[in-house]
């Protein structure tokens, strides 16, 4: 039984032959009307394949719960693969229309063979492209670098494709294009270098999870510092604070160094590291007198009549000459002011008082002598992190002057 495009395509000849015309002249006869007939058929297939597959497609994802149908419908597969059927028949009609045009047959064939593989490839895109976009919007998988996974798998699939069209272009066996293939990797390394290294460093970057995307990352050589919004095969892209983007070559992340904010925001605190420089020559020892006044604030009141008594009763017991305030032991307002200030981290609400929490004295520098606060904050929302810094230093700031202090220098850390 004769096929479709036989029965469609092999009238003309015959029939131009029996109405009594020349060899040639019925030849190209039928191949214009043929030609004329093709294409009004393949538009004819195009229309209606475009039709049934979008509208299938479309009521399919409408009445299913999934997702991911329409995605596909987003990405336009259904129309793409309505492209593929006339373009397959096209190809099976092509050798009975120029039956008679070798030459010609050769060349169109190869050129629809080759279109064919590289719309094939194209639709295998869109179906990827959905998958990505379906992964992305489960929370399991969202902050995986989805996008690198894609690019490799279309990769593979166009080398394959590539590989293909050479060797239909050429007439050459696939088994000796591999071959070839590999007496050349040298070279292809060398061109695709950037790209090896991207996928490389894309399969480090997942496996070690060093980077997700939502991760708040800080890479100073390509002045990053803000939220990761994809990750692919080749770059990394950055949503920085000021609403600019950074694109940084994801070799970048396995071969330099950089700040992942990841484990402080999953932790249970913010670190404060920020010090003040207090004056040397303001720092002394404290007599009775200044003792009884300070012992008017109250977050230290209880705590300098138990190391009064404390003191008084080591003094006696070494029977010290306190005629010199240097002799025995003594309080200073260095230190009350730091016990003061440990005092009122502790008391202060948005301090996170199951971490670290000190109000330490760091090695003396030329301008002065560091008094550090080292704490977490139990909010690490960016702005009421700044604000409760900025909180507790004002305190400080305001509070030092009843300790009989001064500030040398305001120089701040802040983690």
């Amino acid at each position: 039984m004769l096929n479709l495009p036989e029965k469609i395509f092999g009238w003309c000849y015959p029939l131009f032959r029996k109405w009594g015309f020349e060899d040639t002249i019925a030849t190209y006869l039928s191949l214009v009307i043929n030609l004329a007939l093709l294409c009004f058929l393949v538009y004819l297939i195009y229309i209606g394949f475009r039709l049934l597959l979008v509208t299938l497609m479309a009521i399919v994802a409408k009445r299913t719960k999934t997702k991911f149908d329409d995605l596909l419908v987003t990405n336009k597969t259904a129309k793409y693969i309505a492209y593929l059927i006339p373009l397959l028949f096209v190809y099976k009609s092509v050798p009975l229309i120029l039956n008679n045009f070798v030459y010609w047959e050769s060349i169109f064939g190869k050129m629809l063979e080759v279109y064919i593989v590289l719309w094939i490839l194209w639709i295998i895109r869109t179906v990827f492209n959905a998958l990505r976009d379906h992964l992305k919007q489960n929370p399991k998988f969202s902050d995986k670098p989805i996008d690198s996974y894609i690019q490799i798998i279309m990769i593979v699939l166009w080398v394959f494709g590539i590989i293909i069209i050479v060797s239909e272009i050429f007439d050459i066996d696939k088994k000796s294009l591999l071959a070839i293939l590999g007496a050349i990797s040298a070279v292809i390394i060398l061109v695709f270098r950037d790209t090896i290294l991207g996928f490389v460093a894309s399969v480090q970057v997942s496996l070690n999870d060093m980077v997700r995307i939502g991760d708040w990352i800080t890479f100073d050589k390509f002045g990053a510092d803000g939220d990761v919004i994809e990750i692919n095969l080749a770059t990394v892209k950055v949503r920085n604070f000021d609403n600019t983007t950074t694109t940084i070559p994801t070799y970048s992340l396995i071969s330099d160094s950089f700040r992942n904010w990841r484990g402080m925001l999953d932790s249970d605190g913010r670190r404060l590291k920020r010090h003040v420089l207090i004056k040397a020559k303001s720092i002394r020892f404290l007599n009775a007198t200044e003792l009884q006044k300070l012992k008017k604030i109250q977050l230290i009141s209880s705590y300098i009549d138990t190391k009064q008594v404390e003191i008084e009763k080591h003094n006696q017991q070494f029977h010290i000459d306190k005629s010199l305030a240097i002799n025995g032991r003594n309080l200073t307002n260095f230190g009350l002011f730091r016990k003061y200030i440990t005092k009122y981290l502790e008391d202060y609400p948005g301090i996170n008082k199951e971490m670290i929490l000190l109000c330490r004295q760091l090695q003396p520098t030329p301008h002065g002598i560091p008094l550090e606060i080292y704490a977490f904050s139990s909010d690490k929302r960016f702005e009421n992190y700044e604000y409760i810094i900025a909180d507790v230093f004002d305190h400080i700031f305001a509070s030092i002057v009843y300790f009989d202090l001064e500030i040398a220098e305001v120089n701040s850390i802040t983690d």
